[in-house]
């Protein structure tokens, strides 16, 4: 018969187990500065469509009685570290006039506890933090109906320098969950380029030059091949026309035919259709 591991017997084996992880995480940054030493000069070592692949992975393939949230808590603790091997990491999130908030407390879970991290009071601060250099990453509330001078109307530009939505948080997620300011619901911005994963979500800025509807809008983007989502509006001050943020399914790289087609749709209603930045669709948990 078998003999029952005694106690010292298993807390022997949590030794040899937890020296065994520790090692693995050794390889892990070693090969990770072998990356850093192959990888083309000018390519982003922030790969947020990676990271999003990563942690859809681990949910997907874990099982037994360890929380997954804490497994992506640690996974995403690991990435923040070997991505700071690469380069340079430091995140301007928003967070006015309250040293903790649901947003820095998303930001810190998802870029990692020793990230450097300083809050600052406007989404627009946080875009200059990424434009001046002071920050690799700004983290920006969700768009919302009401915003009198929304932040993402100064990202309209198809230079690859402006700095572009990457991500959104909080990337995992539990069912019911709350969104919007109360509950964190946030955009991260970053001058790399963004990627597709397979699952993805795409912020279109759609400048109009004239008034036109939102049901006109939606028209001209569904039959050009999009499936809109959601919708706000910022009216130009002067009665200088509008623009509109629009989230549709999929990614929507620059050079989609469908832009040009949804332009040429609109005629002389609009200037521009852009897509201002793209993110991982992110992963819901069921409850309990």
């Amino acid at each position: 018969m078998p003999t029952k591991p005694t106690l010292d017997d298993l807390r022997r084996q949590i030794d040899t187990i937890d020296a065994e992880i520790h090692t693995l995480l050794m390889r892990r940054a070693q090969v990770v500065e072998e990356v850093a030493k192959v990888k083309p000069a000018g390519r982003p070592y922030i790969r947020p469509g990676r990271e999003a692949e990563i942690v859809r992975n681990l949910v997907e393939r874990h099982s037994g009685a360890f929380p997954v949230d804490a497994v992506v808590r640690m996974w995403r603790e690991m990435i923040a570290a070997l991505t700071r091997i690469q380069g340079p990491l430091a995140v301007a999130v928003v967070c006015p006039g309250e040293a903790i908030s649901p947003l820095w407390d998303n930001a810190r879970d998802h870029f990692g506890s020793t990230t450097p991290t300083f809050p600052v009071n406007t989404p627009m601060a946080a875009l200059r933090a990424v434009s001046e250099g002071s920050a690799t990453l700004a983290v920006v509330p969700w768009p919302e109906e009401d915003d009198n001078d929304p932040w993402w109307r100064y990202i309209l530009s198809p230079d690859p320098k402006t700095p572009r939505i990457i991500a959104r948080l909080p990337f995992l997620r539990t069912e019911g969950q709350s969104v919007g300011r109360e509950g964190g619901d946030a955009l991260v911005l970053a001058a790399v380029p963004m990627e597709a994963t397979g699952d993805d979500r795409t912020l279109l800025a759609v400048e109009v030059t004239q008034d036109v509807s939102r049901g006109r809008l939606k028209d001209v983007l569904e039959g050009s091949g999009f499936a809109t989502l959601q919708l706000r509006t910022h009216h130009l001050p002067g009665g200088g026309g509008a623009v509109h943020l629009v989230e549709v399914e999929g990614f929507v790289p620059l050079d989609d035919p469908r832009l040009a087609a949804s332009l040429q749709r609109l005629g002389d209603s609009a200037s521009s259709v852009l897509p201002i930045g793209a993110y991982a669709t992110p992963v819901t948990l069921p409850k309990g």
